[in-house]
């Protein structure tokens, strides 16, 4: 339903409007910004560990995407060293519940 509300406003609306209407700092506090953040980190960090790595055990997946955006950041950073699913595990496993 957001989707598709999102896909109205920008349909219907200049992308200033929509940002007189909705402040920058009341989005940037919303639950649905800031799930929208997480998606979009979270997709990153996928694309870039599938480059980095190979494929990414679904198992994996869903750890990583429990992460915190903060967490995702971090990760995003890390992964610069990887050389192997290996390397991620250990680090999912360092940063399990932080």
């Amino acid at each position: 339903m957001f989707d598709n509300v999102c896909k109205f406003l920008a349909e219907s609306f200049s992308k200033e409007l929509i940002r007189q209407l909705l402040r920058r700092d009341f989005m940037r506090e919303s639950v649905i910004y800031q799930d929208i953040l997480q998606e979009e980190a979270f997709s990153l960090i996928m694309r870039l560990l599938r480059r980095r790595v190979g494929t990414v055990a679904p198992a994996l997946q869903l750890q990583i995407q429990a992460l915190s955006l903060t967490k995702l950041e971090d990760l995003g950073e890390a992964l610069l060293d990887f050389s192997s699913l290996a390397d991620l595990e250990a680090w999912l496993a360092q940063n399990r519940g932080e």
